[in-house]
């Protein structure tokens, strides 16, 4: 197994099938708080859904189409980073992530997407990563743009929501050329 420290006491690890009940347990931590953002099937609600959610990344993994770690800060699983999509004859990959609250505004999300990110680029060829969002998840908006990613546009009411209302969803990306040549500028603003 490996770890990758991404702060003096947070590091980002493989989040495989086995350890679905640390996630349950982060998840019950984060449930309220994430389950505006993120779908539906990633909220798990006990330890055969936790467990069949960290499987179906598993397999993405396996197939080379996706993948998710988990981010331990002092020991304790607190929010995580994935591919939900990775193509590479394509070229295109989507990243995501979820903190729970209490481990929010330390740089955490930035800091791991920033790994996931570098490695797809730099190991795997990818061409673009994009990033989509609830419209009204502003701190998922912030951590794009700090990233230097580009807004691409909005796909208006694209999926159900509370209230009969639909969620526009923001599309923000990075091109490989963009991401070589910004580091210096995300490393400033991720620090």
């Amino acid at each position: 197994m490996f770890a990758l420290p991404i702060t003096e006491d947070a590091e980002l690890r493989p989040l495989d099938p086995w350890l679905a009940e640390e996630f349950l347990a982060h998840l019950d931590r984060a449930r309220e708080h994430i389950a505006p953002w993120v779908s539906p099937s990633f909220v798990a609600t006990d330890l055969p859904s936790a467990r069949a959610v960290l499987q179906r990344y598993a397999d993405r993994w396996a197939r080379d189409a996706g993948g998710i770690w988990g981010i331990w800060q002092a020991g304790t699983l607190v929010g995580g980073v994935m591919f939900v999509s990775f193509d590479v004859a394509v070229g295109v990959a989507e990243a995501g992530c979820w903190l729970e609250p209490g481990a929010e505004g330390r740089g955490l999300i930035s800091r791991a997407v920033t790994r996931i990110v570098d490695w797809a680029v730099r190991e795997r060829g990818i061409q673009r990563v994009e990033w989509r969002t609830n419209a009204e998840n502003a701190r998922s908006i912030a951590v794009a743009r700090r990233l230097g990613m580009h807004h691409d546009g909005t796909l208006r009411q694209v999926y159900p929501g509370p209230a009969g209302r639909r969620i526009d969803i923001e599309v923000w990306s990075v091109l490989e050329p963009e991401w070589r040549g910004g580091s210096d500028v995300r490393e400033h603003r991720v620090q």
